[in-house]
């Protein structure tokens, strides 16, 4: 009977650990913090800000989520930071995100601290993460994209409508 509780036990945790890789597989990025010291209602406030902005906020075991990483590949500099309290942050469309929710939790709850992150695969350290919320969104990148490409074209519209109207 113990045996069986133990198996069933393993094969729980196993299921938890490939759903942690699927998440990290499918997430642009991640960031992990220590949310030590929050109270209920910051809490609440950071996980409807994640959720507002399409960001899936998670409290998981260390210890599964260095399995995760490991199967997955990932250097052992993630690994490090799982220590204490850890939640993780997964962003699956806009990479910045979780880094700018993230950054402004920081702010406003001083106990909120970053340890790390990840995006594209790579390692991000504290400084890293920080300077990944501070890129502009997709929509803002893409809108000075097209801005920067309408200017010469506007300007050449302008100059031959200048020509034609002198003649």
């Amino acid at each position: 009977m113990a045996d069986k509780k133990i198996s069933d036990a393993r094969i729980a945790k196993e299921g938890v650990v490939e759903e942690i890789k699927a998440r990290i597989q499918k997430a642009e990025s991640f960031v992990i913090v220590d949310y030590k010291g929050l109270t209920v209602a910051q809490d609440t406030e950071l996980r409807a800000e994640f959720r507002k902005n399409g960001v899936e906020y998670k409290v998981l075991k260390n210890r599964l989520v260095a399995i995760a990483l490991k199967d997955l590949g990932y250097s052992d500099e993630f690994i490090k930071h799982l220590e204490g309290p850890s939640a993780i942050a997964f962003t699956y469309e806009d990479p910045a995100a979780a880094a700018r929710i993230v950054l402004a939790g920081t702010k406003k709850f001083d106990k909120l601290t970053i340890k790390c992150g990840m995006l594209d695969g790579d390692y991000l350290d504290e400084k890293a993460v920080k300077d990944l919320a501070k890129l502009p969104s997709r929509e803002v990148m893409l809108s000075i994209l097209v801005g920067t490409l309408q200017a010469p074209i506007s300007a050449l519209a302008r100059a031959v409508k200048a020509v034609s109207e002198k003649e």
